[in-house]
């Protein structure tokens, strides 16, 4: 049966935790990390030797008989879109959380710190199959709301497509915007479509990881279960050539992600379930925003 006081409650704590990190931590630092808002068209004028030749019209020049350029102003806010990964693999965890809930708090963070600079945020929750689009709004209260859709949200189909959640972002955002992936990163056939949002879009991949993702541990006969295939294997703890074999796929696995995200501009950010979601956030904004 839900449990409609620990949902509640679940969702004061994470609104009162990510309010105190947003004005305490990273608030101001928010903004600075992107590339920055957009440019709209705004007018024509006359062209001045000190504006850039790329943004002469050439239509409206050869009309007047006198070189014209066009003038743009800032977009005045920004748009984010948050990809959560909501396949079964991500309620597997041995820290101090499970990785759902590692998603949850970087999710409500997000949402929150967005609220704060009075961006419009939405999300895209994904499965197999896109099970929940929230398009981008403002808003403290549209916020909250949309956190209670990250706590309830439930995966229909097993396994993860995160070419479609791209391209569903993708899709929906007619203007730049920024797009942050939560996910463990265990699908693949993706990186098209990273490719393609990545040129348009400021995206950010945020890997949320077990321990045992990358160690197996020391021990008997283990049977092991894919929880979006159901389908069982074997492991021998007790084997140090099995073990080191899991550490070595799982770290060329690793590898083979961070590269292929740098080769596409794509900043990464690894939460594990031992770390505390917030303070990993936090660190990553001040990071990048020092680099800047």
């Amino acid at each position: 049966m839900f449990d409609f006081q620990e949902f509640y409650t679940r969702i004061r704590q994470l609104k009162l935790n990510s309010s105190k990190l947003v004005e305490g931590l990273y608030a101001g630092n928010y903004r600075s990390v992107f590339r920055g808002p957009g440019l709209e068209f705004d007018e024509v004028r006359e062209y001045d030797p000190m504006d850039d030749a790329r943004f002469i019209d050439w239509n409206v020049s050869s009309r007047m008989g006198s070189p014209y350029t066009k003038k743009f102003r800032e977009e005045r806010e920004l748009t984010l879109t948050i990809l959560a990964d909501i396949s079964p693999s991500l309620d597997s965890g041995s820290g101090r959380y499970n990785k759902r809930e590692v998603l949850n708090t970087l999710f409500a963070n997000l949402a929150f710190a967005a609220v704060s600079t009075e961006d419009r945020v939405g999300g895209v929750f994904f499965s197999q199959t896109i099970e929940k689009w929230v398009p981008p709004r403002k808003g403290k209260t549209y916020a909250l709301s949309l956190v209670q859709d990250c706590l309830v949200a439930k995966a229909t189909g097993n396994g993860s497509n995160l070419a479609l959640a791209l391209r569903t972002a993708h899709e929906s955002m007619k203007r730049r915007g920024i797009i942050v992936i939560l996910s463990d990163f265990k699908t693949s056939n993706f990186w098209k479509e990273m490719s393609l949002v990545s040129k348009q879009h400021d995206v950010i991949a945020i890997r949320i990881y077990d321990p045992l993702d990358s160690d197996f541990p020391e021990g008997g006969l283990i049977e092991l279960m894919d929880p979006e295939t159901g389908q069982a294997v074997l492991g021998f703890g007790n084997s140090p050539t099995f073990r080191r074999e899991y550490h070595d796929f799982w770290a060329l696995q690793r590898l083979h992600w961070r590269r292929e995200c740098a080769r596409r501009g794509v900043p990464v950010l690894e939460v594990s379930t031992e770390d505390d979601p917030a303070a990993r956030l936090s660190h990553f904004f001040n990071r990048r925003d020092s680099r800047r």
